[in-house]
């Protein structure tokens, strides 16, 4: 098998930046890496995952339950996973970056639950994409972690410059608000590796910190896992 890293946080978190760092700074080092992104937006497989994500299914996150939704996002994965990276995950030389995978529905789907059940739906979500499904579980999971505040503010001036409408989950502050209580959560219990992306200003304000040192972080924690030869800072 592979290795494969997962990269997670909330919506203007910089998954995307770090995932093209990891796959340069790992290609400098002539190692075979290929990069995914969840969902695969251009593929038929995440034709639920796009209809619930614009909408069409409810105006609010949980007119979707938990279950259903997780299921529309794993079978974009599972459906992409047969005809696009299998033999890529199950190559010993490759290195695979998934920006969001199985953690993103821990983050976005748990707020949909009462806390005592959260425990059982990660038991269920686990199971059910790498046991049920057969999808490669993650060797680490790097928890990028931005306080909802910034997220909010990271999301309108994305918005603002691309002129992309936000979907139902970039839409509703509340929702924001618990996920990142979720992920915070998740990450403590599932053992992700999490990096804390902002720091405070004079102010009290949360501002980013620069990708640089972020990716720099990102790089240490992978070296940390001794998951790639050879690799680290």
């Amino acid at each position: 098998m592979g290795k494969l890293i997962a990269i997670d946080g909330l919506d203007g978190s910089g998954k995307k930046t770090q995932s093209d760092i990891l796959c340069h700074r790992i290609g400098e080092r002539g190692i075979r890496v290929r990069e995914l992104s969840f969902p695969v937006y251009e593929s038929e497989s995440s034709a639920l995952a796009r209809l619930y994500l614009s909408g069409g299914l409810g105006g609010k996150p949980d007119d979707t339950n938990a279950y259903a939704a997780s299921m529309f996002f794993a079978a974009d994965r599972y459906v992409t996973y047969r005809l696009d990276w299998h033999a890529d995950a199950e190559d010993p030389e490759t290195v695979i970056v998934a920006n969001r995978y199985t953690t993103a529905n821990a983050i976005h789907q748990l707020t949909k639950l009462p806390r005592e059940m959260w425990d059982d739906f990660l038991l269920w979500l686990y199971d059910f994409e790498y046991k049920k499904l057969g999808l490669p579980e993650p060797d680490i999971v790097i928890f990028l972690e931005v306080p909802p505040e910034a997220t909010l503010s990271l999301i309108k001036t994305r918005s603002d410059e691309t002129g992309i409408s936000r979907d139902i989950h970039e839409s509703d502050a509340a929702y924001i608000k618990a996920c990142h209580a979720a992920a915070v959560y998740a990450a403590d219990r599932l053992g992700w590796h999490t990096i804390k992306c902002c720091r405070t200003n004079i102010d009290g304000q949360p501002v980013m910190r620069s990708r640089d040192d972020i990716a720099a972080d990102v790089e240490r924690a992978i070296a940390g896992r001794h998951i790639i030869s050879g690799f680290g800072p």
